[in-house]
């Protein structure tokens, strides 16, 4: 039962993403459709893609689609994933998998702090690895007690288990939906579980899809200022110096 930390991995995507989006919206000005596919260089559709961007015309970006494995993330990441609905999601399920020693994810702010129990003071982290072999070493005696039949015992005694437990996820968006997802999920406000998940993507699809995704990051950047008022970061400036000239 370690303790684990993400991957994301670019299994799949259009191929040629920029390219087909630039194709997309010349299509919608074209008298002739002859050679759409082959008319414009890489740069020149890179070039089209940025000013789409510039623009707000986003709806070509929906022809490029992007597949993830993601993996070594708990159920309180994909919980708040699976919000973003214009997407397709295949995840391991807790019922078809028996979770008798599952990985879990470690919230990194309880290093350095401590717990007050009857054993007296102990360490945070230690405290929360405690906690989950005892769920496991419960989950499994539910299991047994409920005849370890599979998915039938798996369903019941799966309503122990923490959010903390390990997950495996494909995810596939197309660009649009990701440029919101990037915006949403990269502010300095969201969780730090998936807003370090987001990065992880947005590191894979920039070197595949450069003009889609160039100075994507949070909403800040779009919107030209932080929309929170009072629960702003404060870093508007420092996320600009980061995501809006990559």
């Amino acid at each position: 039962m370690p303790a684990v930390e993400p991957r994301v991995e670019l299994v799949q995507h259009t191929e040629h993403p920029d390219e087909v989006i630039a194709a997309a919206a010349r299509l919608c000005y074209a008298h002739s459709t002859e050679g759409l596919l082959d008319a414009q260089s890489p740069e020149e559709a890179q070039a089209l893609v940025a000013r789409l961007n510039s623009m707000g015309h986003h709806s070509p970006l929906e022809h490029a689609s992007f597949t993830f494995y993601i993996e070594g993330v708990s159920r309180v990441l994909t919980h708040q994933l699976v919000r973003h609905r214009i997407a397709s999601y295949s995840q391991r399920s807790q019922r078809y998998v028996a979770h008798d020693s599952f990985d879990y994810v470690i919230p990194p702010q309880l290093e350095g702090r401590t717990v007050q129990s009857d054993e007296g003071e102990t360490d945070a982290v230690a405290y929360f690895e405690e906690t989950m072999r005892l769920i496991a070493a419960r989950y499994a005696a539910l299991n047994d007690a409920l005849g370890r039949t599979g998915e039938r015992s798996n369903e019941d005694a799966r309503y122990v288990l923490p959010n903390a437990c390990e997950s495996k996820i494909f995810v596939t968006m197309n660009a649009r939906e990701l440029q919101h997802f990037f915006g949403e999920r990269l502010c300095q406000r969201a969780q730090w579980e998936i807003r370090r998940v987001a990065e992880m993507m947005l590191e894979t699809v920039k070197p595949v899809a450069p003009a889609a995704f160039r100075g994507v990051g949070p909403k800040c950047i779009r919107l030209g200022g932080c929309p929170e008022g009072k629960m702003s970061c404060g870093r508007y400036a420092a996320m600009v110096e980061r995501y809006a000239h990559r």
